[in-house]
């Protein structure tokens, strides 16, 4: 099935606007449109734009197609992506539609008919208003782009490769500065795919070298035990995301090679064709291929663009799928922070997004460099350093003396016999070249209180990766069809379908037991946190090796030569978690102990300039005591966090002003820890 996402839902959106049509959300924009007054978005100059590069002015009439503006969601979405997990919650696993997310936390109409109203006035056309509400895309000339923004699109020739770019920060009108969180589609500086170069596959059980089949990885990451009860993924759906048209007759013969089901993937083109580009054509085989070689009777839905941004924009505002993979990736200084707003629309809609973690080791930033060296330090990869995705790093098996292998390919072109240990994937020396398995702190985003544990730095940042799975292309590579051939390749661009497609059958079996009424698991990282301590038999804790990468002598955090992280007990900033048995991971998703949280406020009957005392008491079953920590609530507004006593109570003092604008109804959602699963409870 081939399906071509036009601008459809534009009309649609206009007719929402039409006077005498409201929509739920409250008015944003304050003040009247001038375009006369003007407010600069800092940030917004790709860190490549510089003046060494600049080979002058774009020419004025080059179309920039398909530019986003990135809106701001309103302030209480956080507060109900934490309800949505909290099994105590009436939020709890309550995904939204876009619709529901734009009635919720978008723009009002009267907010999005101004905007557009500005925009049509400089002379750009309106393709896309989203579902969600919070972004609108547009094209006009490189003049009109940059009269409008008051920038400069121009020319920057980096490594060899010709760029466009704006120059300077663009600007908007003032009024729209307390919604407006950025743009992309400004310079074609995009993301990189996550992969390590293929090579034609030779005999694929070879003496010691060995390639990864289907099946090798199902013995390997014991996805059997699955695949004989069921667990297939059958009614599931799966989101590729890429910026290249595809051959399906690769795809056919992949999945006819190792004796998977036919099974075409959908195809869903939004905006101009791409046409073919050889490189991002490997990562989509990859990608296409792998997903569905898990998940080997799920519906896997390519969604494909001009741009990785507006391909994923697009496969989250049309619930394109509940589970959603992303090989691609960037530095993340020459991001927006805006792009996060499509993450949180994803796990509120309950879809869990998966993006590789980078193959430069800790020197994302450096993804683009010519030398095998890094030179720009610590830096971590984006996407996946969004706290709302899921980050996948790489490992390396290590066989040391002992006989994984069989010495024969089975009827499926397998020879693994079981779980191989794993080292951290870094072949950066023999390959000379940045290839490891990217790791590191954003130097964007805080911690997320779910991530805790042993290892987990107390850096006040977000780590990446989350989870690994193999990914040398030397030791041992991925089979996959691609250009007519059999080859092998790696990277952690090989981790992220694949734990996108052991995702879908997590979906499968939950569906299955009727622990969710439909697929759909939003935000996974909290649950993997408290399974890595709240268990002893899913995680394979990877302790040996290292993402350490060469660098330039007095380059930021070089040390003797190298900069990165080596593995060791617990989380480590090379491989995450670890891998994982995914027979394990999945039937016992849902393990741990229940609490039940109760709430009381003092006084009960209260003015509003009168100060509340919010108490909130949780339980667990046996002696010990939960620990964490409670977050309170009123009307969706975060009112603050409290830790647990050692006797498992927390309090917060609140202004009653926050309580009593609303129905007075006050919520304590107690997060869970290392034992104890989530619980909330309410007072009127």
């Amino acid at each position: 099935m081939h399906f071509k996402g036009k601008s459809h839902y534009f009309c649609a959106i206009l007719a929402l606007l039409a006077p005498g049509i409201g929509l739920a959300a409250d008015d944003r924009i304050a003040a009247p449109v001038d375009a006369n007054r003007a407010f600069v978005l800092r940030g917004h100059v790709h860190p490549n734009a510089q003046p060494q590069f600049d080979q002058g002015p774009l020419d004025p009439a080059t179309e920039l197609s398909y530019v986003s503006l990135l809106l701001t969601p309103s302030t209480s979405l956080a507060a109900f992506l934490d309800s949505q997990r909290n099994p105590g919650s009436p939020d709890f696993q309550h995904w939204l539609t876009p619709e529901q997310f734009g009635d919720r936390f978008g723009l009002s109409g009267d907010d999005l008919s101004k905007i557009i109203t500005w925009l049509q006035s400089q002379g750009l056309r309106i393709h896309d208003v989203a579902r969600g509400r919070h972004w609108i895309t547009f094209s006009g000339t490189a003049a009109q782009v940059g009269r409008a923004l008051r920038t400069e699109i121009r020319r920057f020739r980096v490594n060899g490769v010709d760029h466009f770019s704006n120059s300077t920060d663009p600007s908007i009108p003032a009024a729209l500065a307390p919604v407006v969180s950025g743009f992309a589609g400004l310079n074609d500086f995009d993301y990189q795919p996550a992969y390590r170069n293929s090579r034609l596959a030779p005999d694929y059980n070879s003496g010691s070298s060995h390639y990864l089949a289907p099946d090798d990885f199902a013995a390997i990451y014991d996805l059997t035990p699955l695949y004989a009860a069921g667990i297939d993924g059958t009614g599931q759906k799966i989101a590729i995301i890429g910026r290249t048209d595809v051959d399906l007759t690769d795809i056919r013969a992949f999945r006819k090679r190792f004796n998977l089901p036919a099974k075409d993937p959908q195809l869903v083109l939004f905006g101009t064709d791409p046409g073919t580009s050889a490189g991002d054509l490997t990562e989509a085989d990859l990608d296409l291929e792998w997903s569905g070689a898990i998940a080997r009777n799920a519906t896997i839905i390519y969604v494909y663009s001009r741009g990785i941004n507006i391909s994923a924009q697009y496969a989250v505002d049309q619930n394109i799928a509940p589970v959603m993979s992303m090989s691609y990736g960037s530095c993340e200084l020459a991001n927006q922070l805006g792009l996060r707003y499509i993450a949180q629309q994803a796990n509120a809609q309950g879809i869990t997004w998966i993006a590789s973690s980078g193959d430069q080791g800790a020197a994302t930033c450096d993804l683009s460099a010519e030398t095998p060296q890094a030179s720009k330090g610590l830096t971590a990869d984006f996407p996946a350093s969004i706290p709302e995705i899921t980050g996948v790093g790489g490992t390396r098996f290590s066989e040391g003396n002992a006989n994984y292998w069989a010495s024969t390919n089975s009827a499926n072109g397998a020879s693994a016999l079981s779980y191989i240990p794993e080292i951290v994937w870094n072949d950066s020396v023999e390959r000379n070249q940045l290839a490891a398995s990217g790791g590191g702190a954003s130097a964007l985003f805080t911690k997320p209180v779910w991530q805790t544990g042993p290892g987990v730095p107390a850096d006040n940042a977000r780590d990446v990766p989350d989870v690994s799975l193999a990914a040398s292309p030397d030791h041992d590579g991925y089979l996959f069809q691609t250009s007519g051939a059999l080859r092998v390749v790696g990277g952690t661009s090989a981790g992220a379908p694949s734990f996108a497609g052991i995702l879908a059958l997590l979906n499968q079996y939950l569906v299955s037991k009727k622990i969710l009424t439909q697929p759909g698991l939003g935000n996974v990282n909290p649950t993997l946190y408290r399974l890595a301590q709240s268990t002893s038999d899913i995680f394979h804790d990877i302790t040996t090796g290292d993402n350490r990468v060469a660098c330039e002598q007095d380059s930021p955090n070089c040390v003797n030569g190298l900069v990165g992280y080596a593995a060791g007990p617990g989380y480590d900033l090379a491989t995450g978690l670890g891998s994982f048995d995914a027979n394990r991971l999945v039937t016992e998703w849902t393990s741990g102990p229940s609490t039940t949280t109760s709430i009381t406020a003092a006084p009960t009957s209260f003015a509003l300039t009168d100060t509340l005392q919010l108490t909130a008491t949780v339980t667990g079953s046996g002696k010990v005591i939960p620990t964490g920590s409670v977050t309170f609530l009123s009307n969706d507004i975060s009112l603050g966090s409290a830790p647990l006593s050692a006797a498992g109570i927390a309090t917060l003092s609140a202004a009653g002003s926050l309580v009593g604008g609303g129905n007075g109804t006050v919520s304590a959602l107690y997060s869970g820890d290392t034992v104890f699963n989530a619980s909330s409870g309410s007072v009127n």
